[in-house]
This record gives C-alpha cells, structure tokens and sequence, in this order.
C-alpha cells in the first residue's frame, strides 16, 4: 500500500493507511498540538507531485504545521547502510519560521517509512532546535534491514 501511495501516486490510499496510523498510535497522537509532515526537498515534490507525508498527516485528525523545510536535495534513502542514510540527511532540514510558534508543544513528526530513523532524527533536531518540548515520530510502516 505504501508503495503505490508514494510511487504510483494512489494518493487515495493515504486515508486507510492513516486510519490504521491513527488506530495503532493513539498514544503518540494523543495530547499532541500538530502534526509534523516530514519535507520533501522541492525537486522531488515536483518530481512526485505531492508528498505522501502530508497526505497521511491530513487524516491524523490534529492541526498540520509545516514546521520545516529541506534545505537541500538529498539521495533517496533506498538501499543505504544505516551510516550512509544518517550522513545523507544530516542538516537537510531546518526549521521554518512557523516552527518556532511550537516552542514549548508536543509535536507528531509523520512519514510514511522508518528504516534507520536517520530522517526522523534529523527533522526531530530541527524540531528541537525552533524550541519544540517533545516531538514523538509516527510512520506508517517500519522497514527491517538485514545487516545494518
């Protein structure tokens, strides 16, 4: 399902993915003031037309903020050892100005994959670095790899 959200653009497919999002972490939602999509750099928005992140985020039920902004292009994380996807998305994310109205909130950060939690680090930083108290991640599924 994922897959055919964010590559084969069935972007229909984000409600019932959020549903379960929303079902399997009630906890993460639960007090929190926004949701956080996680970016896509402006190239590959283009490129895909929307992203996947904020499409789950708008079926979450909680205010969406675009709190941060991807400063520069990066590799997709695909096929990247944990260490390699850590250094490709190190300072790709910067707080927007809006970020900083959070000071002193909890926050969802959403994507649609976790593998290493190089990307959810990354943004969280970010977060952090505006003033944010606590920002819990939610994904939609958590890939496995072997070996990293």
């Amino acid at each position: 399902m994922i897959h055919a959200l964010k590559y084969d653009g069935r972007r229909s497919l984000a409600r019932p993915v959020a549903a379960m999002m929303r079902s399997r972490g009630a906890d993460m939602i639960d007090c929190a003031g926004c949701a956080v999509p996680v970016p896509l750099h402006i190239s590959r928005r283009r490129q895909r037309g929307f992203n996947q992140a904020n499409d789950l985020a708008r079926h979450l039920g909680l205010p969406i903020v675009d709190a941060l902004t991807r400063t520069r292009a990066t590799a997709t994380q695909t096929g990247l050892p944990a260490a390699r996807r850590r250094r490709n998305v190190r300072d790709a994310f910067a707080p927007t100005r809006v970020a900083y109205s959070l000071a002193g909130l909890t926050v969802v950060l959403i994507d649609d994959v976790s593998t290493t939690g190089a990307t959810l680090d990354a943004c969280a930083r970010a977060l952090k670095q505006a003033g944010v108290k606590e920002v819990r991640a939610l994904t939609a599924a958590r890939a496995v790899l072997r070996g990293v």
